[in-house]
C-alpha cells in the first residue's frame, strides 16, 4: 500500500513562529513544570509554544496570566499573528 506523497516529496512540516515565551520564563527563574502547572497545561504545550508551534487564543492567555502578564503583553510575547 502507498502513501498519498509521492516517493521523493516530504510530507508537510507545520509552520513555526519565534516567540519570546522561552525568554521570559527563564528571566523570571521558572522552569517549563512550573509555568505549565500555573498555566494549568501539560509541559508538552510549553515545549511546543516555546518551539514555535501555534496554540489556541486560550493556551496564549492562560501562558500570559502565568507569567504575571496582561493580554495587551500578547504580541510582545507571541509576536503579531494575522489569523487572529
Amino acid at each position: 500500500m502507498r502513501d498519498s506523497y509521492s516517493e521523493n516529496a516530504m510530507p508537510p512540516t507545520p509552520t513555526r513562529k519565534d516567540n519570546n515565551v522561552r525568554k521570559i520564563r527563564l528571566a523570571k527563574m521558572m522552569s517549563k513544570a512550573e509555568l505549565a502547572r500555573r498555566a494549568g497545561v501539560s509541559t508538552l504545550t510549553i515545549d511546543r509554544v516555546e518551539k514555535g508551534f501555534s496554540c489556541r487564543m486560550d493556551t496564549k492567555r492562560k501562558i500570559l496570566e502565568a507569567l504575571q502578564l496582561t493580554t495587551s503583553d500578547r504580541i510582545a510575547v507571541f509576536g503579531a499573528d494575522e489569523t487572529e
